[in-house]
């Protein structure tokens, strides 16, 4: 790829009715940060954002059960969500929340083009009532055995085991996951997108992504396009963005659906994004280009509303459906380059359960541990392409024989050695056979890393920047410059050289996977600057919630394109003073396993 492109990252937007544990950013949050970052050292113009999922029944019922408002609770938890995320480092250009005046603009704005088009209809149908309380039960709420392949665990909107959309009065057996009731079901007319309408254009276009995307996503997708049904964009609720027509914009309990304003999101953040840098444009650049890229990063279980319903969104506003239609108010927008998902992390052979206390949260993870040993963890051992399961003893061993014996040690000792014996980057001398040999397979590290980052291919990519880590330890072991000082101080300044840029050319590479140890290194060898930039908590002006009342609120955002860091082989400059020597990381105790297994309670699932 090349530099100066316009990427957009959009990251899939965690839900607002708790905080996030590490199952969740090992699917949406490390991986698009990693592609980000990459992204940006390359030379192109990254757009990462997204935002808390804040709609919808789950965060009504879990208010309800705290006692307090919706608002509240979305609140309390897009603080937690957010200060998680800046903990762990995630480079969002913008990443704020669905409850905002601006969202619910650019929502209504794409739902009134697409019923202006043609793909929006109104439909009577049988929508599930709580018994007890009389209010609306989310698809996502109701379990039961699965029509199609007798799973007993699938959802009222999809069930998991074959992938298959599913409705709630489908459900053999169907149960409450509230409180266990048989739920009634009662006719509610209800706003529906005309997905079939869209067959043969998603077939057309998923067809032409063979060989770009993984596998196992474009197969799930083509498998879901071939039996599409018209599904619901709104909801019997008082808790969501309001249906912008006459005679519905006034009912107080019919709201567009939480699924279908979320995916509006990465649109909106856009939007916003743009208005708070001053130019109110700029948005377009990422969206409506064709010299535009577009990946988008979220667990499996999201692959529908990315590779089939969000381009279905997208076309449908542009008229490209099966009913044709005018492109909307917002011009003719990009559907995705990739949908990148990843498979799901399972936790010690169990499946991530908060109710049975199967878990871990990101917050509790990082006031035990670094952010970026559990970046490397994801990225060197978590569910890419297929499911994997975190386990303690894993993590102990990856942290102390890849972090702190390989990578650390590499960093400790080269930088010890010319710290302690110079005190400064050394000129090199007359370079070997060895020196030059081990310096041209480091700088032609970058195009193998580079080439599996781009086809977000991250585990790989890692293997192969930890390969060179490896060969520049060797490189020190088999040269010893410790014991040149006194026979041949020249020699032994020429070692640390090579062993210097070697350690320069390896923190590059890893700099998208540990952007807070690369920032370290980059000081101890005299870096001024910021090497890559970090995250920060920052403030939206803007009215919330649906109301008028215009309101602070809480946003991720950073300064990145400043950074030093570049995707290539740059030398080390001779004299430059370096930096007082430091560990990178800790190595663990292995009683940590014991003590963390402990932790976890509860029946396996």
């Amino acid at each position: 790829m090349s530099s100066n492109r316009h990427i957009l990252t959009a990251v899939a937007w965690p839900y607002a009715n708790g905080p996030r544990h590490i199952g969740h950013v090992s699917g949406f949050g490390v991986p698009s940060d990693v592609f980000s970052r990459f992204q940006r050292m390359s030379g192109n113009h990254v757009l990462m954002v997204s935002g808390t999922d804040e709609h919808g029944t789950p965060v009504q019922v879990q208010a309800d059960q705290e006692g307090v408002t919706p608002r509240e609770l979305a609140d309390r938890y897009n603080r937690i969500i957010s200060e998680d995320l800046v903990a762990l480092g995630l480079s969002y250009d913008l990443f704020t929340r669905t409850t905002t005046g601006n969202h619910y603009a650019v929502a209504q704005q794409l739902f009134t083009t697409l019923y202006d088009n043609g793909y929006v209809f109104t439909r009577t149908t049988q929508g599930a009532v709580s018994p007890s309380t009389g209010r609306t039960l989310p698809d996502r709420y109701i379990e039961g055995v699965c029509p199609i392949c007798g799973y007993d665990g699938a959802r009222g909107d999809q069930c998991d085991n074959c992938g298959n959309q599913l409705d709630p009065i489908d459900l053999i057996s169907p149960r409450s996951r509230i409180n266990g009731e048989t739920p009634e079901f009662v006719d509610s007319e209800h706003f529906m997108l005309d997905l079939p309408a869209f067959a043969e254009v998603l077939s057309t276009w998923l067809t032409g992504k063979e060989g770009e995307w993984r596998p196992n996503v474009l197969k799930f997708s083509l498998n879901l396009v071939d039996d599409l049904q018209p599904r619901a964009v709104t909801r019997d609720l008082d808790w969501g963005v309001p249906i912008p027509l006459d005679g519905w914009s006034d009912n107080a309990n019919k709201r567009l659906y939480v699924w279908f304003d979320a995916v509006i999101g990465y649109l909106s953040s856009s939007i916003e994004w743009a208005k708070r840098i001053g130019e109110p444009d700029a948005w377009k650049r990422w969206w409506q280009s064709d010299e535009a890229r577009s990946y988008y990063f979220m667990g499996k279980d999201n692959i529908v509303f990315h590779s089939v319903i969000w381009p279905a969104i997208l076309l449908g506003a542009a008229g490209e459906g099966d009913r044709g239609g005018d492109t909307g108010p917002l011009g003719r927008l990009n559907v995705p380059t990739e949908v990148v998902s990843s498979e799901f992390l399972t936790m010690e052979g169990r499946k991530f359960s908060s109710s049975r206390r199967v878990v871990i949260y990101v917050r509790d993870f990082l006031e035990r541990y670094s952010a970026d040993a559990l970046r490397y963890y994801i990225m060197a051992a978590g569910p890419e392409t297929q499911d994997t399961d975190f386990t303690w003893a894993e993590f102990v061993r990856r942290n102390n024989d890849e972090l702190v014996a390989a990578w650390g040690n590499l960093v400790n000792r080269s930088v010890s050695m010319a710290a302690k014996n110079l005190g400064e980057i050394p000129a090199a001398g007359e370079l070997t056979d060895e020196d030059r040999a081990v310096l041209e397979a480091s700088r032609g590290a970058f195009a193998r890393v580079g080439e599996r980052l781009e086809r977000s291919q991250f585990k790989a990519g890692l293997q192969e920047a930890m390969r060179t880590v490896a060969e520049a330890n060797k490189y020190i072991s088999d040269q010893a410059p410790w014991a040149l000082k006194k026979t041949d101080p020249e020699r032994m300044a020429t070692v640390l050289h090579v062993a210097l840029q070697l350690v320069h050319d390896a923190n590059t590479l890893l700099t998208p996977y540990l952007p807070d140890s690369a920032n370290k290194v980059h000081a101890m060898l005299g870096g001024t600057g910021t090497w890559t930039g970090m995250p920060r908590l920052d403030t939206g002006h803007d009215t919330v919630g649906g109301s008028e009342e215009t309101v602070d609120y809480l946003v991720i955002t950073g300064d990145y394109a400043g950074d030093a860091a570049r995707w290539e082989s740059t030398p080390i400059v001779p004299g430059t003073p370096l930096g007082r020597p430091e560990p990178l990381f800790t190595k663990l105790d292995p009683s940590v396993v014991d003590e963390e297994l402990a932790r976890l309670e509860g029946p396996t699932e």
